[in-house]
């Protein structure tokens, strides 16, 4: 293997005057991503739920590492209210945004809703980001070389299809497959911002990541059935949440790449190992169901993108 197949955190270049804000920064693989980047001298800004959560998780980052500079903004991605509020509060308090890492996400709930009615999910994973990213896209695109990076999964394939006669799964529910509808999304939000942005010329670009199998709390809501085969398989597929935060810090910090690309583990079916670029599936680069989904998101948040 040469030294870019194993690409780790002490590649990440100089990020010293970059302003990055990460969503979900609090935990997991969100916070890895932030605590990396604060210490390669990035101002870093944890958008979070819950502020209390947020202001340890930036405490651990300062007491590791001193000289971080960490911010907190408060972001409930299931509210669009919350998500307009956050977008005004962090225009205000930064004149450049570098980069927006979409990270936050719920995975496998029950059956449960936004305070907009949007199924948490969908709501949380793809509209709450996409409306956040809209929101702040014109301050990114006045940065040369900015960056949207959104976290996927290898779930995007499992059971997944934007489910355009019903996308709030009002008529039955499978929490595996609306999982995986939210992913499949995330990942045709990537690729049509980056047609659009690049139609306009921008050096603004969108990429995506996956982190493979990694321990984080994602699996809380893991169904019962599935949950003896967790606990079988966690010790031998399952890497850190450190390691899965990698192929998002190569997205957002290598100058090797290019908008539209998409970073996942390079082990065996990706569960595992260091960030490489990895394939979506075909259906998520369908052009067509691209902008449908742009289309229906831009209907359901009221947000409509610059581009």
């Amino acid at each position: 293997m040469s030294s870019r197949d194993r690409w780790t955190a002490a590649d990440i270049p100089d990020q010293a005057g970059r302003v990055a804000v990460i969503t979900g920064a609090n935990t997991g693989i969100g916070y890895h991503t932030a605590k990396a980047l604060a210490m390669h001298g990035a101002t870093v800004v944890l958008a979070v739920r819950d502020l209390d959560k947020g202001h340890s998780a930036a405490q651990r980052i300062t007491k590791a590492h001193p000289k971080a500079v960490v911010d907190i903004q408060e972001l409930d991605l299931s509210s669009l209210a919350s998500v307009r509020e956050a977008a005004a509060a962090l225009t205000a308090a930064h004149s450049r945004i570098h980069l927006l890492i979409n990270n936050a996400g719920v995975m496998y709930t029950p059956k449960q809703t936004t305070v907009d009615g949007f199924e948490l999910q969908f709501g949380t994973n793809h509209l709450g980001h996409f409306a956040l990213t809209g929101l702040l896209l014109p301050k990114m695109m006045r940065v040369k070389g900015s960056r949207v990076v959104t976290v996927s999964s290898m779930a995007h394939r499992i059971m997944a299809a934007i489910h355009f006669d019903d996308p709030q799964w009002e008529h039955g529910y499978n929490r595996i497959a609306a999982y995986g509808q939210s992913k499949l999304a995330n990942l045709m939000f990537t690729f049509e911002l980056q047609r659009r942005l690049a139609a306009k010329r921008k050096s603004t670009i969108a990429v995506a990541a996956h982190p493979g199998t990694s321990n984080t709390e994602l699996t809380r809501y893991l169904p019962p059935l599935l949950r003896p085969a967790d606990r079988l398989l966690t010790p031998l597929v399952v890497q850190s949440a450190a390691m899965g935060a990698l192929p998002t810090l190569r997205a957002a910090t290598d100058a090797g790449v290019r908008g539209g690309q998409y970073y996942g583990p390079s082990g065996i079916g990706e569960q595992r190992g260091h960030p490489k670029l990895v394939d979506a599936s075909k259906q998520a680069h369908e052009t067509e169901l691209q902008q449908r989904l742009w289309a229906l998101s831009e209907e359901l948040t009221g947000i409509t993108y610059p581009v």
